[in-house]
């Protein structure tokens, strides 16, 4: 992937923590950078009328607008950006309305910063891909990066990844993949896929722990600001 041609996000967030924890998180990526955060449907609108975007994160409730109202606006204005929409609801009526108007990803409330991170991947690669498309085939491929439900590799579970993650979070200094296994009951080389993922990710860093014999141990920690 080109990281010269950097993917543009507009961050839509009235709450004024959550703005920032969701820009910091947006520019620990690397293919993506925050073109501006605004607090409500009206101030997305005149920046967007200014500086068109590749990708809004748009929270549905705004103190002046719903976030649907933004996206009919947007849609009517002729923009072309794409839309994940953040929100607590879990209306199904919502999701229904909210794909009608294109918005191409959905976000549910509470979310850690590698669920964030998994789906702006998955849309980096639909970006790069979306121009390779030659035929039905490839159509599909690329509609299915971007709608398919976030997948963890093969053998890995959802719940062992938090726990893996929620661990790490407990050790701000770094932890070895041993004492992840001895925690959690599982074996070395199980606990350094989970670890390795999450530094994939970009939600862990990987530290080298030097000794006085012998090769480094690596440490895996989660940056305070995760």
């Amino acid at each position: 992937m080109n990281e010269s041609k950097k993917i543009s996000v507009l961050i839509v967030e009235d709450e004024e923590i959550t703005a920032e924890a969701n820009r910091i998180y947006v520019e620990r990526l690397p293919f993506f950078e925050v073109a501006g955060v605004v607090r409500s449907g009206a101030d997305a609108l005149r920046f967007l009328r200014k500086r068109p975007v590749d990708l809004i994160l748009l929270d549905l409730y705004l103190p002046d607008m719903h976030g649907l109202e933004v996206c009919r606006a947007v849609r009517a204005g002729g923009l072309m950006c794409d839309v994940i929409a953040v929100t607590s609801a879990r209306d199904l009526a919502m999701v229904r309305s909210a794909v009608n108007l294109g918005i191409s990803q959905y976000l549910l409330k509470p979310f850690t910063y590698a669920t964030l991170a998994e789906k702006l991947l998955r849309y980096a690669r639909f970006k790069e891909e979306s121009g390779l498309a030659v035929g039905q085939g490839d159509v599909d491929r690329v509609l299915g990066t971007l709608r398919a439900p976030s997948e963890l590799p093969k053998g890995m579970a959802r719940d062992t990844l938090d726990t893996v993650a929620a661990h790490l979070r407990g050790h701000p200094r770094g932890v070895g993949a041993q004492a992840v296994a001895d925690a959690m009951g599982v074996s070395r080389v199980t606990a350094r896929r989970y670890l390795e993922y999450l530094v994939e990710l970009g939600v862990a860093d990987r530290i080298p722990q030097y000794g006085a014999v012998g090769r480094p141990e690596l440490l895996y920690r989660i940056p305070m600001e995760s």
